[in-house]
């Protein structure tokens, strides 16, 4: 059961991350309720679409999960709030690329962690 809810908590909450450090573009300190509302919204979206998408196609690859969530995640934010930052697109872009990014880290370190957990059980 376990196996089968982590690609969708992952894949929400890389979305959901990488939405909150877009819009306030890296000022903590600014972040609002209101957007962790916007973020979570758009991060549950892409998060539940990349994972269905993914689901479907049953692929194991980091890249592919990544463009996958990347895409969805820019095309929700854009659906979700208006950008803010130069072309209202620009925004909805620049979180996507930041959810691929985020989504491939974190899948990498994970990959090195259970390969280390591996080679110390043997």
């Amino acid at each position: 059961m376990k196996t089968k809810i982590t690609p969708f908590v992952e894949n929400i909450g890389e979305a959901t991350a990488a939405c909150l450090i877009t819009m306030e573009q890296g000022n903590f300190l600014a972040l609002g309720i209101t957007h962790w509302v916007i973020a979570s919204q758009t991060g549950l979206v892409a998060g539940v679409a990349a994972s269905v998408a993914l689901l479907l196609t049953q692929t194991r690859s980091r890249w592919v999960i990544a463009i996958v969530l990347g895409v969805a995640t820019a095309i929700v934010d854009y659906f979700m709030h208006p950008g803010m930052i130069g072309l209202i697109f620009l925004e909805a872009i620049i979180t996507g690329l930041g959810a691929a990014v985020l989504s491939f880290a974190v899948g990498a370190l994970l990959k090195f962690r259970r390969e280390k957990r591996a080679a110390i059980q043997v």
